[in-house]
């Protein structure tokens, strides 16, 4: 039962780096002196050495993205937190049934900005 719970916690923990890297990861797309992200666009000048650097457009899908990526943020970081409550005051052979929802909240909100 030891064995299980470790395998959750580092479930957890490894679904929050994830969510935080992908998040703030500064190269999603890149080609020919240009580098798009979540967050903004970056260009090379013809000499390779300054960066022009500017927000992302204002695009609605591309504010739905960011907010999703957030939102799911949010609800792992509550997940591994009703996770760590309900461990130490469940009776044992509790549920994690809240744990399960938040958890499934992240899922659903980070499966919405992969399609």
């Amino acid at each position: 039962m030891l064995l299980l719970l470790l395998g959750i916690i580092v479930l957890h923990v490894a679904v929050l780096v994830l969510l935080f890297v992908s998040t703030i990861v500064s190269q999603w797309i890149v080609g020919n002196g240009h580098a798009t992200d979540l967050w903004q666009n970056c260009s090379t000048s013809s000499s390779g050495n300054v960066h022009h650097c500017f927000s992302s457009s204002p695009n609605e899908w591309l504010q739905s993205v960011q907010a999703t990526m957030i939102l799911s943020i949010i609800f792992s970081v509550l997940s591994l937190f009703l996770f760590f409550c309900q461990l130490f005051t469940l009776t044992k052979g509790g549920r994690f049934y809240i744990t399960g929802i938040f958890q499934i909240l992240a899922e659903s909100n980070s499966s919405q900005t992969c399609s």
